[in-house]
Formats: structure tokens, sequence, C-alpha cells
């Protein structure tokens, strides 16, 4: 609000708990020559150390779930703890493990100097023995040390079916949305303007979806460590209801010389610190993010393209044996997914490249895809949507475009890294193997009604409509079949 001639105007800002007091200060001059005007009286939370924006994730086994929050109480100060049960009956109390990390853990500018914040401490407790479908109820919190207790909101989430469970399962796959300001602010980095769409409309469809993969770039922090605080907060109303789990990306983890596979600087000097500590996933080692994980009929290997995938390393060992290892009876939808195109896109630059891919992103991984009939490959880090045919070494090898059934004798390759950040153009080639392309911002949505019929859909950011969208039916048969470079010799001994 502007009043003329009165020399007053009144803007409305949101914040968020970020452990610390806020204040104002007024500048005149522009970017150019800025000098201070005036500084506000400071503004308080009520606990500013109080536990927040809890974040869901799968733990090692099915029937573990975890719980990660953010909080400002030390380990000296408070024990963290989640009180959860199953819905209307006793409730029970789990402790929680206790991360933090200082600018001696970071590598590099502006993440150790001008974007330094203190993150505070971080929590996970590990939920175990979860009944299969039930619906659990829960709240994060810390016994101070004088005896009373601070809780957060109470929250509920639903427990991973059995691994092979004949039931409706859906999976939603996303990459590259970071976070914006909902009170229409400027921020730094700011260039994720589809962001907030995209969040809203899982936020709407929430009900409809039982895990979440956002597979890199996650917060755009670039090194500026308050940014994963409000990105948490943005997604808290997703994340701690169904799991949200996460994929690395370049602005997560590249910085020189510090083991990433590129030599460059998109982390800001994070080097991977803030998405290791702050979001759980299952891995061995989570400076490798390599994982696996299961839900009901899927089974997923994410991988870690910002480290070595090429045949011979140990992510490529990773790979083989997170496809190899899967029932495909009890497990019939198997899905590859991470952050760099390792498959197929028609992005401007990896047409300017020749090839429709990352350097050296497919030529070791495809015949791994092939053996062991991966039937989707999901990628981030191109913003758009683009979706190949079933395809093997540049080849479509099926003509249909919007049902697929019999042996799995391809993969489909999917770019879906229109989470939010500005989008990428695509080349002024169409390759055959490309079936639609969109330049927008969206999501995937994968429905597994059985082990024999599943339903592919695009949605887009805006309205939340299908934009794109096939089925699979096939029989365990088809998946046993073999195709080309899928099965090994056989022997003519009786």
């Amino acid at each position: 609000m502007f009043i003329p001639n009165k020399g007053k105007a009144s803007l409305r800002f949101q914040l968020i708990n970020q452990r610390a007091d806020f204040s104002f200060a007024l500048f005149s001059g522009g970017l150019a020559n800025p000098k201070l005007v005036a500084v506000s009286n400071f503004i308080s939370f009520d606990n500013p150390k109080a536990p927040l924006y809890p974040r869901l994730a799968q733990g090692k086994s099915w029937n573990e779930m975890t719980v990660t929050w953010t909080s400002g109480y030390d380990i000296n100060e408070a024990v963290p703890i989640v009180e959860w049960g199953r819905q209307g009956e006793s409730q029970s109390r789990s402790p929680a493990a206790t991360l933090t990390f200082d600018r001696t853990s970071l590598c590099g500018s502006p993440a150790r100097t001008v974007g330094w914040r203190d993150p505070g401490f971080i929590h996970t407790s590990f939920l175990k023995n979860l009944w299969p479908n039930s619906v659990y109820t829960y709240r994060v919190g810390h016994l101070l040390s004088k005896g009373s207790y601070i809780w957060g909101k109470n929250y509920s989430f639903k427990s991973s079916p059995y691994p092979g469970q004949n039931s409706l399962q859906r999976v939603v796959i996303f990459g590259d949305m970071g976070k914006a300001e909902r009170d229409g602010s400027n921020e730094y980095s700011n260039y994720q303007p589809g962001s907030l769409n995209t969040t809203d409309q899982l936020v709407n469809d929430l009900n409809d979806i039982d895990i979440v993969f956002h597979i890199g770039d996650i917060t755009y922090a670039n090194g500026y460590i308050s940014q994963w605080d409000q990105f948490t907060s943005q997604v808290e109303p997703i994340a701690s209801k169904v799991p949200y789990m996460i994929a690395s990306g370049n602005h997560e983890r590249d910085w020189p010389n510090t083991g990433s596979f590129y030599d460059k600087t998109d982390s800001g000097g994070e080097c991977g610190v803030l998405a290791e500590t702050m979001f759980y996933v299952p891995a061995e080692n989570r400076a490798k993010f390599w994982y696996s994980t299961s839900y009901g009929m899927f089974h997923f290997c994410i991988a870690d393209t910002e480290h070595d995938w090429r045949e011979g390393t140990e992510q490529y060992k990773f790979i083989e044996h997170c496809l190899a290892s899967v029932d495909r009876q009890k497990q019939p939808w198997l899905i590859f997914a991470a952050h760099r195109v390792l498959g197929y896109s028609s992005d401007y630059y990896y047409g300017l490249e020749g090839a429709f891919e990352e350097p050296m992103g497919r030529e070791s991984l495809q015949k791994l895809w092939q053996k062991y009939k991966v039937d989707l490959a999901f990628y981030g880090h191109v913003h758009n949507y683009e979706r190949s045919c079933p395809i093997y070494q540049n080849q479509c090898v099926k003509s249909e475009r919007s049902h697929y059934s019999g042996p799995v004798d391809g993969t489909i390759h999917v770019v879906v890294g229109g989470g939010g950040s500005h989008l990428s153009t695509f080349s002024g080639v169409t390759p055959r193997w490309s079936l639609y392309r969109d330049y927008d911002y969206g999501f995937v949505k994968l429905t597994a009604f059985n082990h024999s019929s599943l339903l592919f859909e695009y949605k887009k950011s805006s309205d939340g409509k299908v934009y794109d969208s096939f089925t699979i039916a096939r029989e365990y048969k088809d998946v046993l079949a073999c195709v080309h470079d899928s099965c090994a010799p056989t022997t003519l001994a009786s």
C-alpha cells in the first residue's frame, strides 16, 4: 500500500522460522548506488528453536519410514523424539539422531562466506516394523533438560505396501523445482518461476499420491544456506505426508577438486553437504548418492550423475546389482532415474553435441537397461518435458504411441525437468524417437493398477491437466521373453 504525498507505504512479507530474529532495512539509490535510509525493529518468533518442516523418506527396508526435521535444539539442551503410532491406537516414542555442520564442512564461496547461515540441527528418527497399508499419526518434538516437552504439529502418513502387493499404487516424478517467494518478493537466484505451481498442484493431488521422487536440483540454493529452510518449508505439506525421495544434481554436488565427476562450481560450495544432511536417502553412503528403494509393485534404481557411472566404476556395479536383484514377478515395474540425461533428450545443447544425451551418458548403461528390461528411465537437468518411444541403440522398437504390450524390448526415456526452474529450449531437429515434447512446467504420475497394468500421465503444473499419457499392459511371461541382447545363452542339453 502507498499513500501519495504522505511519505507512507506498506509491504507484506511472509517470514518463516529460521531460528533467528528478523529486521527490515530500507535503501534508496537502487542497486547501483544503495544508501541505507532506515532499519526496522526486530521481529521475533515465539520459539525460534521450534521443531519444524518434517520430511518423510523410505528407510532401508520396506516397513521402515524415516522422519527428518529441523530445529534449534542441540542434543546438549534437548533430546529429539518422535511420538507415533497407528491411527486411533496408543502412541510410542522413538529417539532421533542429530546432525549439523559448520563452514569448514563446506567447500567454497558463497557457502563458506556471504551465503553462510547456521543451519540449526537436523534430526532423523527411524520408525520401524510398520504394518503395511496403515495410517500412522506422528509429531516431532524435544524433551527439554527440565523435563518439559516441545512438540510440533500433528501429521499422518500411510505406510508402504508389502513388496509385490497387488493394489493401487501412485508415484510422482519430477526434477529441478527449486523454490520461490509466496509474497511476490524477489530473492537471490530467483529463476524458478514454476516452482510454486508445481508445489501447489502436488498439494492439490496429495490424496492420490503415494510417493514422490524429486530427481536432482532440489533448492537451487547455490551456496546460500538459508534457502534450504525456505525449500523445506515450501514442500512441508507434501513431504510431511508422503515419502519425499531426492536424487543428487549438479546444483547440490558439483565443486572443483572435491571428487564430483564434473569440475564445475554449480553447488556454490555446498559440495553435497546440504543435500546429504537435510534429506535422508537409503544409500549405503550418503556422500555417494545412489540407492535403491521399493514401493509395492515398483522398484526404483536411483543413480548419481555427479559421480562417474561408466562401466567398471563402483556406481556402475551398484546399478547392475540394483537392476538384477529385482523379482519381476512380484515387482514388474522397474524404474531407473538420474539427474542428468543419461538416455535421450533433444535439448538444444545436446543437439549441438550431436548425440542427444549427456556426453558418455548411455554408452555403458543401455546394455543394462536392455538386459534387465527397464520399463522407464527418468531424468531432470533439462528443464522441459520429453518422452521417447521404447528405444534401444537409437532405434524405436515399437511403433505405438499410446499403448504398449508384449515383451519389454526397449526402454521408454522421459525428461521431466520442468519442475520449476527456467525452461530449456529444444533442438530445432526432432529425432524420430521423440514422441512428445513440451516447453512448459510439469510432472509425471505413474499409476500401477496391478501387476499387468500401468498408466503414465504427464501433467502441467499450471492447471494439473493431463497433456501426454500412455498405458502398458503385459503379463509376466512378457518380462521373461527374450529380446535383442537380453537373454543369456541356452544349452541343447536335456
